[in-house]
């Protein structure tokens, strides 16, 4: 009986701690989400760390990394697309990692939706990656 209280206790103590990981992640990628919506830079970088890194799905080479170059990337994007736009149509979790199927509208010289699914990473909660496949 014992062995089965401990062990009870132990599942408990991890799923509980799984979903606070799970729950941190998705405040961190919405308030990414929000600030990306409202082409707010200062907020859109207060979710990033200080070494995160941005990636096209397959590429080994980091489309941006670091701070300044993440800043950088999304600055010319805010600046360029004013009536930028993201749509989650769709969210997953598993653990620290987010996944959202996104549909992009309003980027600069384009009328078309841009489908997307972004795989974000989250440490201390901060982003730490960001994985993009687009269509």
């Amino acid at each position: 009986m014992r062995n089965f209280l401990i062990v009870f206790i132990l599942f408990f103590s991890i799923n509980i701690s799984a979903q606070r990981l799970e729950d941190m992640a998705i405040k961190v990628v919405q308030e990414q989400l929000d600030a990306y919506n409202a082409k707010d830079i200062d907020a859109f970088m207060n979710v990033f760390s200080a070494d995160a890194a941005i990636y096209n799905f397959g590429d080994e080479k980091a489309l941006a990394k670091g701070a300044e170059e993440v800043r950088a990337v999304y600055t010319k994007l805010f600046i360029n697309s004013p009536n930028l736009h993201s749509l989650v149509i769709n969210r997953s979790v598993i653990g620290n990692k987010v996944i959202d199927y996104e549909l992009i509208s309003g980027r600069q010289n384009s009328d078309k939706l841009l489908k997307l699914i972004a795989i974000y990473e989250v440490n201390n909660g901060l982003i730490i990656k960001a994985t993009f496949l687009r269509e």
